[in-house]
C-alpha cells in the first residue's frame, strides 16, 4: 500500500514509522527545514528524539499534492484546529485515496460570540466541507512514543465506509499494533474528545494527592458523562466500554505521558494555565475543547459536572481546591440514573 502521512509531529511520525515496515510511506512536514533535518539525521529530534527513522520512510515538504500522488491512503496527523483546512486541501487535489485523521477533540466554535455556534467533531467537519472523500478516524488508547517504539497497542478504525475501515486495518494491524474496526464514528470521536477534558480533572485530583480511591471515582463518573454526551449525539453505548471510550479514558487519565493529565497536575501545583500549556511543548486538546464540549452538552440538556468544573478552573473562576471540592461534594443520585439523558426528546440513535 502507498501511504502519505500529513504532519510530522509525534503522532504522525509514530504511525509513519509503524507503517513503513510493510508499506511505501511518505511523511509530509509543513516546515521544509524540519523535513530536511529529519531526512539528514534520520530522526525527529523535536518530537521523538532518539528514535531512528527507517531507511524506507521518505520525509518531504513542499507540494503536498505531489507528495501524496498515487497514494492509496492519506493520514491527517495535525491538531484538531487544522483539520478543516486539511480536508479542504485534500478535496481540492481531487484525491481518490481513502483519508483518515488522528486528531482527537472538538473544533473551536467558528463564531465564539454566538451561543448557538458549536464547535464540531471531526466527522461533522468532514460532512460539511468534503463529504465526497471516503474517510474515517484512527483512534484509541495510545501514546505516540510507545507506538513508535513498537510497544503493544490497540486502536480502533472507525468509518461509515467498510472499505475505509478495512484499509486502515490492512495498513496498521501487525504484531505489536492491533487495529479493530468499528462503524460507530460518532462514539469513537466523542470518546477521543471528552477523555482529554476528564484527564485534566484526574490530573488535578492526583496533583492534590486525593488518593487512588478518588481517582477511580472520578474516572468512573467521567465515563458516565462521556456516555451521556455521546448517546445524545447518536453514538452507541457499547462504544464507550471499548478502546476509544474506557480504554482511552483510563490511559489519558493515569498515564505519565498524558499532556492533558499533566495540565491538571501543574494547575494543582499552582501554575497558571498559560504556564502549564507553555511547559508542554505540544498541544493539550482538552484545554481547547473543554468549553465547546460543555457548550454543546448544555444545548442538548446533558449534565456534565466534571467537564463544567474543568472549564471553571481553566477560566480562573475557581481554585484547584474549590474545583475538586465542588465535584466530590455533589448531592448523590442513584448510580442507575447516571447514564440516563434528561428529557425524552433526544433519541440515543438520533444523528447529530
Amino acid at each position: 500500500m502507498k501511504i502519505c502521512v500529513h504532519g510530522a509531529g509525534a503522532w504522525g511520525t509514530a504511525v509513519a514509522v509503524n507503517a513503513a515496515a510493510r508499506h511505501e510511506v511518505t511523511l509530509w512536514a509543513r516546515d521544509a527545514a524540519q523535513a530536511d533535518a529529519m531526512s539528514a539525521a534520520r530522526e525527529n529530534s523535536r518530537y521523538l528524539p532518539g528514535l531512528a527513522l527507517p531507511a524506507s520512510l521518505a520525509v518531504r515538504a513542499g507540494d503536498i499534492a505531489q507528495a501524496q500522488a498515487g497514494a492509496d491512503l492519506v493520514i491527517v496527523a495535525t491538531p484538531m484546529a487544522a483539520l478543516r483546512a486539511q480536508l479542504v486541501a485534500l478535496r481540492g487535489t481531487g484525491t481518490t485515496a481513502a483519508v483518515a485523521w488522528l486528531c482527537k477533540g472538538v473544533e473551536p466554535a467558528l463564531d465564539a460570540s454566538s451561543p448557538a455556534s458549536f464547535g464540531l467533531l471531526a466527522h461533522e467537519i468532514w460532512a460539511q466541507v468534503a463529504p465526497e472523500l471516503r474517510a474515517g478516524v484512527l483512534s484509541g488508547p495510545s501514546f505516540a512514543q510507545e507506538v513508535a517504539e513498537g510497544r503493544p497497542t490497540a486502536l480502533v478504525a472507525a468509518s461509515p465506509h467498510a472499505a475505509v475501515r478495512d484499509m486502515l486495518v490492512d495498513a496498521f494491524h501487525g504484531p505489536a499494533l492491533r487495529v479493530y474496526a468499528n462503524e460507530d464514528i460518532v462514539g469513537v470521536e466523542v470518546g477521543g474528545a471528552v477523555k482529554n477534558v476528564l484527564a485534566i480533572a484526574t490530573g488535578l485530583c492526583d496533583g492534590l494527592a486525593l488518593g487512588l480511591n478518588a481517582r477511580a471515582a472520578l474516572i468512573t463518573r467521567g465515563l458516565a458523562e462521556m456516555t451521556r454526551f455521546g448517546l445524545a449525539l447518536g453514538a452507541r453505548a457499547e462504544t464507550f466500554m471499548g478502546l476509544s471510550g474506557l480504554g482511552d479514558l483510563v490511559l489519558t487519565s493515569t498515564g505519565d505521558l498524558s499532556r492533558n493529565r499533566k495540565v491538571g497536575l501543574l494547575l494543582a501545583q499552582g501554575r497558571t494555565l498559560a504556564q502549564a500549556v507553555d511547559s508542554l511543548g505540544h498541544v493539550a486538546e482538552g484545554v481547547y475543547c473543554a468549553r465547546t464540549v460543555v457548550q454543546r452538552a448544555r444545548g442538548l440538556g446533558i449534565e456534565m459536572p466534571i467537564a463544567e468544573g474543568v472549564v471553571a478552573l481553566l477560566d480562573g473562576r475557581v481554585s484547584p481546591q474549590d474545583a475538586v471540592a465542588a465535584l466530590v461534594g455533589r448531592e448523590p443520585v442513584p448510580e442507575s440514573v447516571q447514564l440516563q439523558q434528561p428529557g425524552a426528546a433526544v433519541s440515543p440513535r438520533q444523528s447529530s
